[in-house]
């Protein structure tokens, strides 16, 4: 694990992934790096989803003239780096950054948790593990916010730790129709309305790994749960009293009704300004 930075400035935000670029538009706020997979020590990303997820987040826009600028510029990263080049990871991977982030949450200030991950599961007993391990940083008072995956659109098709009660999920507004309907759907195993609300994940231009100042394309839920990380993170920077189960209600009041199934849709879709008004 390496310190790179530290500030001490703004709202901390981990991201469970496969790491992170250096990308310029992060200049100096990626206050740590672990990585749980090949234990180096200098950030990489040798897949490129985590920096793609990280830009959405908290990119600034530098190397694009601020065109492609992320929701919370202003926050500080902390990447965990849990999933391989092929995008692949291990339960224990996850669990052993759950407590990492336990452990460091004071000193790199992180407030949020974003996992843009998820994996499928047969039985109850398949995914307890990981929602226990999720649950316990929410009881922590950590904000967690999870993809619901691209597995939809049956029923019943939210990953795990996505389809956790407490965590807030999130699909993708773009991707529950047509074609392109892979955002993931409840009910949960507990008969639980997942995900909690959606936003915009199809063809999303954000940070790309391999250079400093390029940009790439990505789509599914795992590109809609940072919109909702970083505006989680906009949030504590203008009131850090809230608790997470106060962001998670102010989310639900700021959704815009589709007009679809609760557990097509959730709340709604996302909306930045309605809920920065709150």
């Amino acid at each position: 694990m390496e310190q790179l930075s530290y500030t001490g400035k703004g709202v901390g935000v981990a991201l469970l992934d496969t790491g992170i670029y250096p990308h310029i538009d992060f200049k100096n706020r990626i206050w740590a790096f672990a990585d749980f997979v090949s234990h180096k020590c200098r950030p990489y990303d040798d897949n490129g989803h985590g920096t793609h997820v990280a830009g959405i987040l908290a990119g600034d826009g530098a190397a694009s003239m601020g065109k492609y600028k992320g929701v919370a510029p202003g926050c500080g990263i902390t990447s965990l780096k849990v999933l391989d080049r092929n995008g692949n990871g291990s339960r224990e991977n996850v669990l052993q950054a759950f407590r990492w982030i336990l452990e460091n949450r004071s000193r790199y200030r992180i407030r949020i948790v974003n996992i843009s991950v998820g994996t499928t599961y047969r039985t109850e007993n398949d995914q307890d593990v990981l929602i226990r391990g999720v649950e316990k940083l929410w009881d922590e008072g950590l904000t967690v916010v999870a993809a619901a995956g691209n597995q939809g659109p049956g029923p019943g098709s939210v990953t795990a730790p996505g389809c956790s009660k407490k965590v807030i999920t999130v699909g993708s507004s773009d991707m529950l129709s047509g074609s392109s309907a892979v955002s993931g759907r409840g009910p949960t195993f507990e008969c639980v309305c997942k995900p909690d609300l959606v936003a915009p994940g199809s063809r999303v231009t954000s940070c790309a790994a391999g250079g400093s100042r390029f940009y790439g394309i990505k789509s599914g839920t795992s590109m809609s749960t940072p919109l909702i990380s970083g505006a989680a993170a906009l949030m504590l920077e203008k009131n850090p009293q809230l608790t997470n189960v106060e962001i998670k209600m102010m989310l639900k009041e700021s959704a815009d009704d589709m007009g679809l199934p609760r557990n097509q849709q959730g709340w709604g879709k996302f909306n930045l300004r309605k809920f920065m008004k709150l």
